[in-house]
């Protein structure tokens, strides 16, 4: 009888504890959510918000997200440009510098906030 109040408590905290961890956020999701979704969504298929989705960026080539209309400064800055984690890299350093002009600015001055946002973008496929 002890045993089977037991599992039957353990049982349940244990498959919680299971569907939590599973929806857990790695850092860089964390950073995006905190970040970037105010502007971008992340989901495939997911409408385009102020910015792009930026699901699947990684292998894209730039300006090229269906639906979005960027602006002629980003789509001369970025003409010819494929997304990999160099011009991510740089981009997250300071967008402006990567294409002077555009709508987006951001500055991310940490390092490893940069490789984990750049980790989590390139798990979006």
């Amino acid at each position: 009888m002890m045993k089977n109040r037991l599992a039957s408590t353990l049982v349940p905290g244990l498959l919680a504890l299971g569907a939590i961890a599973a929806h857990a956020q790695s850092p860089g999701e964390r950073l995006a959510q905190a970040a970037c979704a105010q502007c971008h969504t992340f989901g495939k298929g997911e409408p385009n918000g102020v910015g792009p989705n930026l699901f699947g960026l990684l292998g894209r080539q730039a300006a090229a997200s269906p639906g979005f209309t960027y602006s002629k400064q980003y789509i001369a800055a970025m003409k010819d440009k494929t997304w990999d984690r160099a011009l991510l890299e740089r981009w997250l350093t300071d967008s402006q510098a990567v294409a002077p002009g555009s709508t987006m600015a951001y500055f991310q001055d940490d390092p490893k906030k940069r490789a984990a946002l750049i980790d989590y973008l390139q798990s979006l496929k």
